[in-house]
């Protein structure tokens, strides 16, 4: 019978499995955390990282044991992460980041890269660059995997917290560490449908016409209607949906008329006439609508992300028409 072993041993060897616990971490369980963490659910992490249920509900049990935490918990039919796990996610992130910059070395060669990207983009720009985009890439690259995310109204915590690694829109968020650069210019136009009626004749007909508008889900209204108010200037809105590819379905055969980008006439207003906004000389400044990309600082001198960024400029440039 082997005699028990005294207390002093016991201590040395569960800090022993501690340290080989903490080792056993690495990069695809932290991207596994940070997936189930802003999907609040495994299925969906799974469907985001093409792995099995089981596999990602393995690689949690092993992040539990190494963290010593249970990191979620069943709230109604999803989950939702433990304090600790809030606590932990900044510290998953960053050291994904310097995962990252030790791999990635001082060069890129796209033709052996295997990307795999998340980019914020509301329907406007994610239809009108990101199927090009997408398409434009992959004739370059090993391999793409592309997650289109809504951008709604963007804030530097969707660059900050690493949600994306590419942010599109009209609005840029600002930060020190947040950088931008402007794609395309394009301008709002009237759009119609010309059976139904004509183009309003001047201002007053414009003013007094009832419009359809697009308010983001978190209740953001369109730069647009934001420069109208600011200016004064009030429409009224008949119909509000939350995206544009809502609004051709309301427009036909109505006498409403709808201010969107001049650029969608090709995409979802394709069918409807357009016309400038008769709103004197101050429809030039009201109408302008520029979109800029935007990225975190850490991704400024990385190889990888700047070709990538250059190609959305290539990408850009020929969907404005350039």
């Amino acid at each position: 019978m082997s005699r028990p072993i005294p207390q002093i041993n016991r201590s040395i060897i569960i800090y022993f499995m501690k340290e080989i616990d903490h080792l056993a971490l690495d990069g695809h369980a932290l991207e596994l955390f940070l997936a189930v963490l802003e999907e609040g659910s495994v299925t969906a992490a799974a469907v985001r990282l093409g792995l099995t249920q089981s596999a990602v509900s393995h690689g949690l049990n092993k992040l539990r044991r190494i963290a010593g935490d249970p990191l979620f918990a069943k709230s109604g039919r999803g989950i939702v992460a433990t304090a600790h796990a809030q606590a932990l996610a900044a510290k998953a992130r960053a050291l994904i980041d310097e995962m990252r910059s030790f791999a990635g070395g001082v060069t890129f060669e796209p033709a052996r890269a295997q990307l795999s990207l998340t980019i914020a983009a509301n329907d406007f720009q994610r239809d009108l660059l990101l199927p090009r985009f997408f398409n434009h890439i992959a004739g370059h690259v090993k391999s793409l995997n592309l997650r289109v995310i809504p951008s709604q109204s963007p804030s530097p915590a969707m660059l900050r917290e690493n949600r994306c690694d590419l942010l599109i829109t009209p609005l840029p968020p600002s930060g020190v560490d947040i950088v931008q650069k402007r794609l395309l210019s394009d301008h709002y136009v009237c759009y119609f449908d010309p059976k139904a009626r004509a183009a309003p004749a001047g201002r007053a007909a414009y003013l007094a016409a009832r419009h359809i508008t697009v308010v983001y889900t978190d209740n953001e209204r369109l730069d647009f209607d934001r420069r109208l108010a600011a200016n004064g200037l009030h429409r009224d809105i008949a119909i509000s949906v939350p995206s544009f590819s809502g609004v051709p379905s309301f427009l036909r055969g109505s006498q409403m008329l709808a201010s969107m980008p001049s650029l969608l006439a090709s995409g979802v207003m394709r069918g409807f006439a357009q016309g400038p906004i008769p709103l004197a000389s101050r429809t030039r400044t009201l109408a302008e609508l520029p979109m800029f990309m935007v990225w975190h600082q850490r991704y400024q001198k990385d190889p990888a992300h700047r070709w990538i960024r250059n190609q959305l400029e290539i990408v850009a440039t020929t969907a404005a028409g350039g």
